[in-house]
C-alpha cells in the first residue's frame, strides 16, 4: 500500500486557513500506495467534530487566502477529487480567492467568485516561502498563474523501516493518543516527543499544504501520496518544506512543537478518500 505524489492546490497568497475550519486537505502514504484525501474537523470543538464525521453536503464555502483544494477538502471531510468534480474544477485544479465552492448538488457557475473578493489565482501546487511561526510570509499576487513543476525537498532523509503497505513512523516517541472512529475528536494518533525533534514524512508524496490555517492543528503539513491517501502532521514548531515539494519516506518535513496544543507532540493522521483511518493499522509494529 504505497502512495504516489500528486498535488491539487488552491489559490491564495497568505496563510490564514488555520483560524477557521480544519483542512486539512489533508494523509500520508508510501511508494507502493493507496490514495485519497482527508476529512478535517475543528479539534477544539467537540460539537463540530461530531457534525463533520460525514462530508458536509449542504451550503458553500468562499475561498480565502491560504486555502488550497486539499485544505478545503480536508476541512469539510471530502475527497479532493470528488470536490473538484462537484464544482467543475479541472486539472491543474486552480482556484481563486473569492471563488465559491459548493457542497450540495448544485454546481456553481464555472469560475464564479464573490464580487467583492480579489481575483488572485494560484496553481494547484506551488512552492512558497516557509512562513515563520506567528508571522506568515506574504505570497506574491498575480492575475493568472501557471502550474509550477514540483521540486524535491532538500531536507535530510533518514533510513526508516516501512510496513508491508509502505508506511513509516513519522516520529519516535510514545503514542499518547489513539485513533477513535466513534465521533470523538481524535482522528489520528498523538506521539509525544521533544521540542524541535524531527518530524518525518511517513511515505513518499507531495506537499499540498504547509501552514497554520486549520484551527486545532497548529503549524500543519499535509502530504498527498496518491489519489487515495493523504497524511497530516500537526502542532509543529517549524515547517521545513514548502507546498509543491516532493518528499521521500523518512525525509524531515518539520520540527515537533506545541502550536495549537497543550504540550509538545505530533498529531498524525492518515485519510483514505477523505475519511480518517487508524494510522496504527498502516504503520510498522514497534
Amino acid at each position: 500500500m504505497s502512495f504516489t505524489a500528486i498535488q491539487p492546490r488552491i489559490c491564495s497568497s497568505a496563510r490564514s486557513l488555520l483560524g477557521g475550519l480544519v483542512i486539512g486537505a489533508f494523509l500520508a502514504g508510501c511508494a507502493s500506495s493507496p490514495s485519497g484525501s482527508v476529512q478535517v474537523v475543528d479539534r477544539n470543538n467537540r460539537g463540530a467534530a461530531m457534525q463533520q464525521r460525514q462530508p458536509v453536503t449542504s451550503g458553500q464555502y468562499v475561498v480565502r487566502r491560504g486555502d488550497t483544494l486539499y485544505s478545503i477538502a480536508f476541512r469539510f471531510g471530502w475527497d479532493w477529487k470528488a470536490l473538484a468534480a462537484r464544482n467543475g474544477i479541472a486539472p491543474p485544479y486552480l482556484i481563486r480567492v473569492g471563488q465559491v465552492i459548493r457542497f450540495d448538488g448544485r454546481q456553481p457557475a464555472r469560475g464564479s467568485v464573490v464580487a467583492s473578493a480579489p481575483t488572485v489565482t494560484r496553481p494547484a501546487a506551488v512552492a512558497r516561502p516557509i512562513a515563520p511561526i506567528h508571522a506568515p510570509a506574504a505570497r506574491p499576487q498575480a492575475q493568472t498563474s501557471v502550474p509550477i513543476k514540483p521540486t524535491p525537498a532538500t531536507t535530510p532523509v533518514q533510513s526508516v523501516q516501512r510496513s508491508a503497505s509502505g508506511w513509516a513512523w513519522p516520529a519516535g516517541g510514545v503514542v499518547i493518543g489513539r485513533f477513535s472512529s466513534n465521533g470523538s475528536l481524535n482522528k489520528g494518533i498523538d506521539i509525544a516527543g521533544d521540542l524541535g525533534q524531527p518530524v518525518l514524512a511517513a511515505s513518499d508524496g507531495s506537499v499540498v499544504y504547509a501552514g497554520s490555517g486549520l484551527r486545532g492543528y497548529g503549524e500543519l503539513v499535509i502530504i498527498k501520496h496518491s489519489d487515495t491517501y493523504v497524511s497530516a502532521y500537526g502542532h509543529n514548531r517549524r515547517l521545513l518544506v514548502q507546498e509543491g515539494q516532493q518528499v521521500k519516506a523518512g525525509q524531515t518535513i518539520a520540527e515537533m512543537g506545541s502550536t495549537g496544543a497543550d504540550r509538545v507532540k505530533l498529531h498524525f493522521e492518515i485519510r483514505r478518500q477523505g475519511k480518517p483511518v487508524d494510522p496504527l493499522q498502516y504503520l510498522p509494529r514497534r
